[in-house]
């Protein structure tokens, strides 16, 4: 059967989203920096030199084809996962998350809150090991508009977009006003490209995309009659900018506690 101009139209875009991401991966990462920068707590050099180190890591995103499991380190981004391990500051904490439509984004906030300016620890690490309805957060607006993931949302949501990437106003506002209830620090900046400018690492989980795609691929959304490997090749390949990519989150915390990560 032929494809729909619909179906072949949103291909076509998320080839381009692709490859225009790609091309333009070295002026993001600048632009990440730079952001990251200005939100930086005063202090913070061994969070500000884990996100210089995280943004010059490796990132694959050519992949044509996914396995169930990952036996390879070249298979998920073993470099940059390495690093948030290996990472020397303190306090550290790994996050549990795994319901998109719960408080994550604003228990983190709070935590990172309190651990810089309550108990004075700049250096302190959030990370999100995330996984589960969580995990569709983790995707960029052309994954979200083809597979209308917005349908998966507990209401139901019809938005072709992934708002917990959107930067809210609040993020434009001073971030030397910490008290400022609308500002940067407070619950209207709840987003995770802004917890990520601030140094927080949010974890993909490989199971969770293998998972997610099987479950598109049961219910027959797959607009371009893909196979179940390179479906969840695309989903991989269209993961948010900054995130870090492992096999499997469950067993990743296992990892995290082992580094000394407190679990959350």
């Amino acid at each position: 059967m032929a494809s729909s101009p619909t179906s072949r139209r949103l291909a076509l875009q998320s080839t381009l989203v692709t490859g225009l991401g790609l091309a333009t991966l070295g002026s993001k990462t600048a632009q990440a920096a730079a952001a990251q920068e200005r939100f930086m707590p005063k202090g913070a050099t061994t969070l500000a030199e884990l996100g210089k180190k995280l943004a010059a890591a490796p990132r694959r995103r050519d992949f044509k084809t996914t396995p169930m499991i990952l036996q390879n380190r070249d298979e998920w981004d073993s470099e940059a996962l390495d690093l948030v391990l290996a990472y020397a500051g303190k306090p550290k904490q790994a996050w549990n998350n795994t319901q998109l439509e719960g408080p994550w984004l604003n228990l983190m906030r709070n935590a990172m809150n309190a651990q810089v300016w309550s108990f004075k620890h700049p250096d302190f690490l959030a990370v999100s090991a995330t996984h589960g309805a969580a995990h569709m957060a983790l995707f960029d607006d052309a994954i979200w508009e083809k597979y209308q993931l917005g349908t998966l949302t507990k209401g139901k949501d019809k938005t072709k977009t992934n708002t917990w990437i959107k930067t809210p106003p609040a993020a434009a506002a001073n971030p030397g006003a910490i008290e400022d209830p609308k500002g940067v620090y407070s619950p209207a900046d709840n987003s995770i490209t802004v917890l990520q400018q601030r140094g927080a690492v949010f974890l993909a989980c490989h199971n969770a995309i293998w998972e997610l795609t099987g479950h598109l691929q049961a219910t027959g959304n797959n607009p371009d009659k893909v196979s179940h490997e390179q479906m969840a090749a695309e989903f991989t390949n269209h993961l948010i900018p900054g995130v870090v990519l492992t096999p499997g989150i469950v067993a990743t915390l296992v990892e995290l506690e082992d580094a000394g990560y407190r679990y959350a």
